[in-house]
């Protein structure tokens, strides 16, 4: 029986069966529709992802005419950064990382942001930031975004003034978390807001809200609140990029125009972040790293198709470490990323990675 070299979702190597890779890919669309309560991938699309599994080359592409916009966040990290935080160690600085990116890796935006990346930190050093940002503006073509965390964690104790959730819960206060939860999303807001005209200021071409939502309902309500606020009052492009496929509910009952924020899946979150004026989306589906890469990418992709057929802002899917059906793993093998891409583009009808 021929089998194919593939990969787990932690990245280790496998090989496994024409009928295995089918049977993967049928239960990752399964469980995506289940759980999104969306339709599961057609049997030609089931069919197309078999032959991207089975196909023999290492790498694969999209059609020609097909490709994507390609960006990143933080990326340039990933070359003056250590080994030990998945960079390279080039001696490079942020304004010639950027440039490198755009001269020689050929990425068509890109990203100012701090090593520290979180709202809270960038706030008391934002001249410092703007600086940075203005110098790269004057030196590329590209568009270049600003980018940081929303971060609401960063606002509890014993890292800011508000209580912790993490505390109070265990303890059966219920409605202190819930309040604690509230008074740090609207100082979170604000912070976001500063930043953001700050960086319109020098002229920055869009902002990037990166991993929305890490710390449940109450950050998607405060980030979704900092976007329609930078909608009205700036002409900055605004992205919204997600930290999670499924929106936790650490509150569970707090709202965006109506709709209560916890529990909603990628097709769900897309509709509030376009009624708060954000330009466009960038939906995250976990990669379970017990299953195959062939259950992951079938299932990542039944999740942004949904995104693509009802969006009416591009779609810039998160296909990196342990989002999109790539592996979690540092080094995310080339064969399981570019067929992870590839679904995205070919499948998803994503606008961007």
């Amino acid at each position: 029986m021929t089998s194919y070299p593939t990969r787990m979702g932690d990245g280790h190597a496998v090989e496994m069966s024409t009928d295995e890779l089918r049977c993967d890919i049928l239960a990752g669309t399964e469980d995506a529709a289940d759980r999104g309560r969306i339709p599961a991938l057609s049997q030609e699309e089931q069919d197309y992802l078999l032959d991207l599994f089975s196909y023999p080359g290492k790498i694969v592409g999209v059609q020609p005419g097909n490709e994507v916009v390609l960006t990143d966040d933080g990326s340039v990290n990933a070359l003056y950064g250590a080994q030990s935080s998945s960079g390279v160690g080039v001696p490079l600085s942020r304004e010639l990382a950027i440039r490198v990116y755009e001269r020689a890796f050929c990425m068509d935006t890109m990203e100012v942001g701090h090593p520290d990346y979180s709202f809270k930190p960038v706030k008391p050093i934002v001249s410092l930031e703007q600086q940075c940002l203005e110098s790269v503006l004057s030196s590329t073509i590209i568009p270049i975004y600003y980018g940081a965390m929303p971060n609401l964690a960063l606002y509890a104790k014993p890292d800011g003034p508000f209580g912790n959730p993490a505390d109070l819960l265990p303890q059966g206060k219920i409605s202190e978390a819930r309040a604690a939860q509230e008074e740090a999303a609207q100082a979170l807001t604000r912070d976001m807001v500063y930043v953001g005209r700050k960086m319109a200021e020098v002229g920055a071409d869009g902002f990037n809200f990166d991993t929305t939502a890490s710390a449940g309902d109450a950050e998607f309500m405060a980030t979704l609140q900092a976007v329609e606020e930078l909608a009205k009052t700036t002409e900055l492009s605004i992205e919204v990029g997600m930290a999670a496929e499924f929106v936790l509910g650490m509150h569970g009952q707090v709202t965006y125009d109506g709709v209560r924020l916890a529990g909603l899946y990628p097709h769900e979150q897309l509709k509030l972040v376009e009624k708060a004026g954000a330009h466009l989306f960038g939906p995250v589906v976990n990669t379970n790293t017990r299953r195959s890469s062939a259950w992951n990418v079938s299932r990542a992709v039944t999740f942004v198709k949904a995104c693509s057929e009802a969006a009416s802002i591009p779609i810039h899917a998160n296909v990196g470490i342990g989002v999109g059906g790539v592996p979690m793993c540092e080094t995310p093998p080339t064969s399981m990323v570019t067929r992870a891409s590839v679904a995205m583009v070919e499948i998803a009808r994503v606008d961007g990675l």
